[in-house]
Formats: structure tokens, sequence, C-alpha cells
């Protein structure tokens, strides 16, 4: 047997409750009576004093409320398999790893902001399946696409800047990594979400978006970091903090690329959305763009479905809460005969 609700099961406190209430107006009835007269004369004298039927109507009370409160429960049993389709969007966040998204032009991090960001995003997705890669100088999914919210976080929260230990941003292969983590035969929509600063160091991303679009993928890019760019604050092996430097000792200052980003979103027919402060733009492209997509009906799964059966508890509470009220109508009419 299952149950719908056993939240509703705290209502069983009501129940000693009104019995220890029956039991105290019983008894300070009966007093009263005594102090008013002899019982037995008072029987005698027409009064009718029915302890047995008093406690009969009160059981039928206190057992009709607890079928009540079994009804709230919800008891299921016996069952029949459905049919259910899920229906979503797969989208795969492709999210820069490399040691520019460590500067901190928007606190703390780039990274962390992109991240909590990320984690806020799984709370408007609706049924839609999220898949991570992770990309700097080179790229490789690191999260399958899965409805699992859940394990999704697990994978985000172990994501940093020494996940892949090759420096650079290749945007290209972020984007070609993004492609094969779709499945080849799916005809659901898809969707890539690029997240990085845009610096690119590698090959050329929009060839890489041209052959996204040719297989109805959407790319839309976020931009992370202010337009004057930033210093690298990285922490050397004493622990102490240093601005990052280039083999010729040059200070690196990390700035935002847009047009590079502007120009792969469009090429898939996107969109590009800066992230100058701590609010972002993922939540406005999802709810703006992504949520609009005529959602894909990408698993059908046969489920269990257990019959309600509410209805019986309910039936039988209200039969005996009737007869509680009906034998009280019936001495009421003896005592105005008499």
């Amino acid at each position: 047997m299952k149950y719908g609700n056993l939240s509703y099961l705290y209502l069983l406190a009501v129940i000693p409750v009104l019995s220890l209430g029956y039991i105290l107006v019983f008894k300070k009835r009966m007093c009263d009576l005594n102090t008013f007269a002899n019982l037995a004369l008072l029987q005698k004298a027409g009064l009718p004093i029915h302890k047995r039927k008093r406690w009969l109507k009160a059981v039928l009370m206190i057992v009709g409320i607890l079928f009540l409160i079994f009804a709230l429960v919800e008891p299921k049993w016996g069952y029949h398999w459905e049919d259910v389709e899920k229906k979503g969007i797969d989208i795969v966040i492709a999210l820069d790893t490399s040691r520019s998204m460590l500067a901190d032009d928007v606190k703390p991090n780039r990274l962390e902001v992109a991240k909590r960001e990320i984690e806020d995003l799984l709370h408007v997705l609706g049924g839609d399946r999220i898949g991570l890669v992770v990309f700097a100088g080179s790229a490789f999914p690191y999260c399958p696409l899965t409805s699992d919210y859940g394990a999704f976080r697990l994978f985000l929260q172990d994501v940093n800047t020494n996940i892949i230990p090759l420096g650079g941003t290749a945007l290209a292969e972020a984007i070609r990594k993004g492609i094969t983590a779709f499945e080849a035969d799916s005809k659901n929509h898809k969707a890539i979400i690029l997240i990085t600063d845009g610096e690119n160091h590698e090959d050329d991303p929009l060839k890489a978006a041209t052959a996204a679009k040719e297989q109805g993928i959407v790319l839309y890019t976020v931009g992370v970091g202010k337009k004057d760019g930033s210093y690298i604050r990285v922490r050397d092996e004493s622990g102490q903090e240093r601005l990052l430097k280039d083999r010729q000792g040059q200070v690196v200052k990390s700035r935002l690329d847009e047009i590079i980003l502007n120009k792969i979103a469009l090429e898939t027919g996107g969109l590009y959305t800066p992230a100058y402060d701590t609010r972002w733009g993922l939540e406005k492209i999802y709810q703006e763009s992504i949520a609009k997509i005529e959602e894909s009906t990408y698993k059908t799964q046969r489920v269990k479905r257990y019959v309600n059966r509410y209805q019986i508890p309910l039936f039988i509470a209200m039969v005996l809460i009737a007869m509680e009220g009906f034998w009280f109508e019936k001495k009421v009419t003896n005592v105005r005969f008499r």
C-alpha cells in the first residue's frame, strides 16, 4: 500500500485529545446529575440516562474522524501501467576554466560567479536535460546530458582552473566538444551556452559555430568580466598572492572580447549577453529564448500508477458520523414524548 500525503498524520494527535474530552464531559455530566438527584430516581422519573449509548456515540465520532484522517492521507493500492512522456530541451554549458577566469573584476572571481549563475539556472529549468563541457587550452565533456540536477551540481562544484592543465582559451574546441555532447540521432532542440571571457587563443571559433549551425544547434554566449579588463591574481607555492605574468615577465591583463562572442551567437541565430556586474543573464537567456523553443519529447517511460482509494475511508467516515447524529435526534424525540 502507498500513501499520497503522509503529512496529514499529524492530525492523529486530535484523537487522544478528543477521547479525553469525552471522558471529562461524561464524568462532569454524571457528577452534575448526581448532585441534583439520585440517578436511579431520575431514571424512574422518566429521564433517559443511557451511559452505553453515549459511549457508543463517542466511539462512532472518534472512529469517524480517524477515517477522515485516513482519507486525507490518500491510501493507494492496486496499480496500472502508464506511458509518460518527458519533454524538454537539451542544453550544454561550455564553461571556461582558463586562468583568466580568476580575474576578480567580478567578485570573488569570474569562475565562481559563473558557477553560481549556472547553479541558479538549474532552478528555472523545466525538465530540460543539461550537460557540462569545461575548456581552457583544450576541452572535454565533464558531465553528460542528464535531467538529474543533483548529479550535475556535484560535477559543477568540482570545477576549478586546474581541471585542465593546458593553458589558453580554445573556444572552437569547446564548441566542437559541445556538439559531440549531444546524442547523434536525437531530434531534440539543442542549445550550447558558452561562458567565457572571450579571449580566444586557438582555432577560428566561427568555423566551429558554423558546424554547430549545420546540426541545428543554437549557440548563446555570455561574456564574463568588464570591458576594460582586469589583472589576474594567483597564489604562488608559498601561498602569497601575486599578479599573473606571461613568459616575457609582463603582467597579464584579461580583456573581454565581445566582438567574437557576438559573431559566434549571430552565426547560429542565438544571442550574446554581457555579464559586467554580479547580475548575469543566464536566466534571461533561458526564459526569453531557450524556454520558448518548442519542447521535444526525448523520452517515453512506463511508470506504475497506484490507484487512489481515499473515497473508501471517506465514505466510512461519513456513515459513522451520520449514525452518531441520527442517534442523537432519536434520543431527543424520546424525551419530548415522555
